[in-house]
């Protein structure tokens, strides 16, 4: 089984006429990285735009090919990824994780990490599709790994 690839950006169209594209940008630092989509997408120049970013490959050499780049997402192992302190996640790690109270039942599964100003808010999927959400801090969510994610029972709606 290959590695999980992780979406640090996603190609939005060209950028003038000598092969520049413009980014949408979902990582904090995209430069840090300099190969996407298993290498074959080499980084030479990246501008941080107020919309995103405007960047350069080594592959694409003119507007066509940089227009034949539109909605290509730019991707990286998640081994590439900087390593994590305790208590820190990242919101794709969590994303599909199945969810059980404290007291072991099982909820149904997390399908988005939103934030809405004050924190990270779970929205977590019981099998018959109905959807409720949990802030992410320690009180409602005790504890998490890459199995499963243990929400407080008085925090189940």
């Amino acid at each position: 089984m290959s590695e999980r690839r992780v979406t640090l950006a996603a190609v939005t169209g060209a950028h003038g006429v000598t092969g520049e594209v413009r980014l949408k940008i979902f990582a904090e630092d995209l430069g840090r990285y300099t190969r996407f989509n298993d290498g074959a997408l080499t980084l030479k120049s990246l501008r941080i735009i107020p919309k995103g970013a405007i960047a350069r490959f080594a592959e694409v050499a003119d507007r066509n090919a940089a227009e034949a780049l539109r909605g290509t997402a730019l991707t990286v192992p998640r081994s590439e990824l900087p390593p994590l302190e305790a208590g820190e996640y990242y919101h794709f790690d969590l994303i599909g994780l199945p969810a059980e109270t404290d007291e072991g039942t099982a909820l149904g599964h997390v399908v988005a990490v939103e934030n809405f100003g004050a924190g990270d808010v779970l929205e977590i999927e019981r099998p018959g599709g109905k959807r409720f959400m949990v802030p992410m801090n320690a009180d409602a969510v005790p504890a998490w790994d890459d199995q499963r994610l243990v929400v407080n029972a008085a925090f189940v709606a």
